[in-house]
């Protein structure tokens, strides 16, 4: 995997935030040139925060864009945790609050009660995705593929149909209490026009480090993103 996914190195977060919301610009608009619409996926956390305050005030037909998340916690908008909150408070905010939001709760106790739900309504958002903005947590997680979850194995299916997948994660200082998930999948992520990986500070690049170290994506399932999408901007600043 070092030999595709060598790291992109910024001196400071806001170089890495500033070039990086040129560049989703740009393919974003492009995309909307091509096909009339844009659709973009997001995490949550507190890495891609500068990136999405720079987008809400770029200059895009942000009311031909779609954006979605990449994955949610299994708790209401409004809830702590919530990615949902997270980005409406952060991304589609300025000139971005024309976008067209769509989240991934659905009204049901559990994400694997919902699943169906919320892939019928992914079926509607005009995929592939056109971008992808994700993290990795210092156990190899990206979006919610944690190690050795339930569900992980239909999450990283390369041949699964479903754009979204249940997760429910094996308890740890990463997951916090937040172990029930909602999560795109490996093909609807892999199959993004642009995806960028977000990651800053020493602790992440040792992470990365490991990850590229070793093939086991039940470990650390990031390396499943790795792998099928050898294009990914894997980026890092201090």
């Amino acid at each position: 995997m070092s030999e595709t996914n060598d790291l992109i190195v910024f001196p400071s977060r806001t170089a890495m935030a500033d070039r990086l919301a040129m560049l989703i610009a740009l393919r974003l608009q492009a995309s909307i040139a091509e096909r009339g619409r844009a659709l973009f996926a997001v995490s949550g956390g507190s890495t891609p925060k500068p990136l999405y305050e720079a987008l809400s005030g770029a200059e895009i037909d942000w009311a031909r864009v779609d954006v979605t998340l990449v994955d949610e916690r299994w708790v209401a908008p409004g809830e702590a945790g919530s990615n949902e909150s997270f980005v409406r408070d952060v991304l589609l905010q300025n000139k971005a609050a024309a976008a067209r939001f769509t989240g991934l709760k659905a009204d049901a106790s559990d994400p694997f009660a919902a699943a169906e739900a919320v892939n019928a309504t992914l079926d509607a958002l005009p995929f592939p995705i056109d971008v992808a903005v994700m993290g990795m947590g210092g156990d190899g997680h990206t979006a919610s593929w944690f190690p050795y979850a339930e569900g992980l194995d239909a999450a990283l299916d390369p041949a699964g149909a479903a754009k979204a997948a249940a997760v429910r994660a094996r308890r740890s200082d990463v997951t916090g209490d937040f172990l029930d998930r909602m999560t795109l999948t490996l093909p609807a992520v892999a199959g993004a026009r642009l995806a960028v990986l977000m990651m800053t500070g020493a602790d992440k690049r040792r992470a990365y480090e490991t990850v590229l170290a070793s093939e086991d994506e039940n470990e650390m399932p990031v390396r499943a993103l790795l792998r099928a999408a050898p294009g990914l901007w894997a980026c890092w600043a201090p």
